[in-house]
């Protein structure tokens, strides 16, 4: 029996990498949204670097969450037939990767451009938490968290 503070259990479990991995994402890109709306708030620009700097550290870390979902759908579900709530899971999944590289992409297009940020950024942003927390909510359903296997 593995010990749950383990190295071991940490690196070798076949899900643990996606479930420890996806905090990351999710707590960058709720912070970029927070820091985002001081920033329209405020109008200083500090609140607007951090924004862009948690957003662009979310849009990042997408990545290995991603790759870490495949393996564990692989590995832990043994790549059992997309329904149900893993396929809600999925398809939420892809649209809140969308959602997290458009509101950098936005940022980074204004940025480019020297251009004030639009104001309909914030609207995607929200969509985008929205969307980021549904996709938590129906990988609880998935992984057991929020019961119903």
């Amino acid at each position: 029996m593995l010990n749950r503070f383990s190295f071991k259990a940490l690196f070798l479990a076949k899900h643990a990498q996606h479930v420890a991995l996806i905090h990351f994402p999710i707590a960058l890109f709720i912070s970029a949204v927070a820091f985002d709306f001081l920033a329209q708030r405020s109008h200083r620009p500090g609140w607007s670097d951090s924004a862009y700097r948690n957003l662009s550290a979310a849009a990042l870390s997408t990545i290995p969450v991603f790759v870490t979902g495949v393996l564990a759908w692989q590995f832990q579900l043994e790549g059992q037939r997309l329904k149900g709530f893993l396929l809600i899971h999925v398809l939420f999944a892809f649209a809140s990767n969308l959602m997290i590289w458009l509101a950098w992409w936005i940022h980074f297009r204004a940025r480019e451009r020297a251009e004030m940020l639009p104001t309909y950024r914030l609207a995607v942003e929200v969509l985008g938490v929205v969307v980021v927390a549904l996709t938590g909510h129906f990988g609880g359903f998935v992984s057991g968290v929020n019961g119903l296997v």
